[in-house]
């Protein structure tokens, strides 16, 4: 199971997300270039930007990631 996903471009380690947003980016500012993007926060306070796509593929693997792990655990009973 890979433990990183592509948001942006970027591979990034799925233990560095703290949380994806549900809902678009709207601000309302006639300049703003994130609306519509979906923001994934990192550790740090950093931010990056993702699609519906990848916002929705980056909540699959943070799901697989998880059940990965619950299914080691119950292995070491």
């Amino acid at each position: 199971m890979a433990e990183l996903c592509i948001i942006d471009d970027k591979h990034v380690p799925l233990y560095r997300i703290v949380w994806v947003s549900a809902l678009p980016h709207f601000c309302g500012a006639p300049d703003c270039q994130r609306e519509g993007q979906y923001e994934v926060r990192l550790e740090q306070g950093e931010t990056l930007w993702a699609d519906l796509q990848e916002r929705d593929a980056v909540i699959e693997a943070l799901e697989a990631w998880g059940e990965a792990d619950f299914e080691e655990e119950d292995c070491e009973d």
